[in-house]
């Protein structure tokens, strides 16, 4: 009875033991073949979830100007089978059913998405073309019917199409709120109209009601292509974007600023919108310990608006900015850094790669608030390679240059140890002060933040969150369209808090404690 029992007990194990193999083969399976399509980025660096948002956006814009279109027309309409493609009402009903077919499928890949049922990613690419195409033909058929609604609106002036009510609110009990208050002057052309819709556009996005602004300043555009207004109306629906402030919206505000860019390169406003193309990247950036993808896409649009506008006025903010971003991309390289170092410290190899990261600190970084630490780092992996000669100059790099850092004494006695000179430090930038440690507080609010350290202005250039009457935008207004000469955004000066510090191993080559609350585990 014995014997059975032990033959069953281990009988139990091994399948317990298969079990447990099975299980953890099949975690990395599901790991592997099972990822949900969210992580997936694009060649433009946004998740799927973020290009679907950012379609339905457009779409949903689109699909707002053409019914004002439509609506306009609709006085014309004789419900003819028979029915010319040319005609102006035929063609932006076309438009209009075309729009709807490509906003039901991407919503229909959306719920896919948020039910997290398996669809193919490669079909957004399909979309994303689409709503391009889509967009440059509604803009065009728009323009090239504006004259078209503009004599329908003199033919029948006392035509008022049906208004559209809108969804009804507690539950279906309470009616919704129309949506026909702008109908007549999105739907009509009309002289001295464009004035109208630029100033009721502006209101619009001042009461935060970003969507109906821009469907006002997109009717100036489609509706008055000769109109003064038409390069500020192309300006204020980027602003609108950035003052929405959420991740689709910024994707949409970079990519109205750069259009605006493109169309507009020489204007006087040009350096503020290349500058607010790198913020909509810096807003998005997260902590130097995560993705960094965003940080690198700024730091370059930050050195390309210092190349082509050498002597523009906002130089100090762009640089102020610059060092913001590039002390995030050395931070992580700092991190991954310390990560090799700790796993050569632990016996399990990578001090090449920790060498590595460092040099490009030196290299690409030069005003990175942590380089005594990052000299001190580099020269101890040489010490560890038994490269005295080249660990000494970085030693001695620190005694000089760094006079007021911590880890000098420690910098001396490896110089000892080598046998190498120690140089006396630098009078002037021995007055220089160190780097502030952040607060408890503020390492705690940052982690809770996820959010980059960096300056980053909230307001758009022609309008701003305080409204008192004094944005460019009021300028253009009274300027019929135009801003005087010589006229410049105002630019947030703020300064950050200090970035968080994490002190390198000491002499022996132990490690020490960190100063920050920060404990990242980048993947190398």
């Amino acid at each position: 009875m014995s014997l059975v029992l032990a033959r069953l007990r281990r009988g139990f194990i091994h399948m317990t033991l298969i079990a447990v193999a099975l299980g953890a083969t099949g975690t990395l399976t599901g790991d592997v073949f099972a990822q949900r399509p969210t992580t997936t980025q694009s060649q433009s660096g946004l998740s799927n979830v973020q290009r679907m948002d950012v379609m339905r956006s457009k779409l949903d814009a689109m699909r707002r100007s053409l019914e004002s279109g439509v609506a306009a027309l609709n006085a014309k309409d004789t419900n003819d089978k028979s029915k010319n493609p040319d005609d102006p009402g035929t063609r932006l009903r076309g438009l209009l059913k075309e729009v709807n077919s490509v906003q039901s499928e991407v919503s229909d890949v959306r719920s896919k998405e948020d039910k997290a049922e398996k669809y193919d990613p490669s079909k957004l690419d399909g979309l994303e073309q689409s709503v391009a195409d889509l967009n440059t033909r509604v803009e065009a058929a728009l323009q090239a019917t504006a004259s078209a609604r503009k004599s329908a609106d003199q033919i029948s002036s006392d035509y008022k199409p049906k208004p559209q009510k809108g969804k009804r609110r507690m539950f279906g009990i309470l009616p919704g709120k129309s949506q026909d208050k702008y109908t007549e002057l999105t739907g009509s052309v009309a002289p001295g109209r464009d004035r109208v819709l630029f100033l009721e556009a502006t209101k619009e996005v001042r009461k935060g009601q970003h969507e109906t602004g821009r469907l006002l300043f997109t009717t100036i555009i489609t509706t008055y292509p000769d109109s003064p207004y038409l390069p500020m109306a192309k300006l204020a629906i980027a602003d609108s974007f950035y003052l929405e402030g959420t991740t689709s919206s910024l994707i949409q505000a970079g990519q109205a600023y750069q259009d605006w860019l493109t169309f507009f390169p020489t204007d006087q406003l040009a350096d503020a919108a290349m500058l607010k193309v790198a913020e909509t990247e810096m807003r998005q950036m997260g902590l130097s310990d995560r993705d960094i993808t965003h940080a690198r896409k700024a730091e370059q649009r930050l050195k390309v608006l210092l190349q082509q506008y050498p002597q523009t006025k906002l130089r100090p903010e762009v640089e102020l900015r610059l060092r913001e971003v590039q002390d995030n991309l050395a931070e992580h390289n700092f991190n991954i850094a310390i990560y090799y170092r700790d796993h050569y410290i632990n016996k399990k190899g990578g001090l090449k790669g920790s060498q590595d990261r460092l040099k490009e600190i030196i290299e690409k970084y030069p005003t990175y608030c942590r380089l005594d630490e990052v000299y001190f780092n580099y020269g101890w992996t040489f010490m560890q390679e038994e490269e005295p000669d080249e660990a000494a100059k970085y030693f001695q790099i620190l005694v000089r240059d760094y006079p007021n850092s911590e880890l000098v004494d420690k910098a001396k006695d490896q110089l000892n140890i080598i046998g190498a000179a120690i140089p006396d430090p630098d009078p002037i930038k021995k007055n220089l002060p160190t780097c502030d440690k952040p607060t408890f507080m503020q390492n705690m609010m940052q982690q809770i933040a996820g959010s980059a350290n960096v300056t980053t202005d909230k307001n758009g250039i022609l309008i701003t969150k305080h409204d008192d009457g004094t944005d460019l935008i009021d300028k253009a207004i009274a300027n019929n369209g135009q801003l005087p000469e010589g006229v410049q955004p105002a630019i947030q000066r703020s300064t950050p808090a200090p970035a968080p510090t994490t002190p390198p191993p000491n002499g022996n080559g132990e490690t020490t404690r960190p100063r920050s609350v920060q404990s990242p585990t980048p993947k190398p």
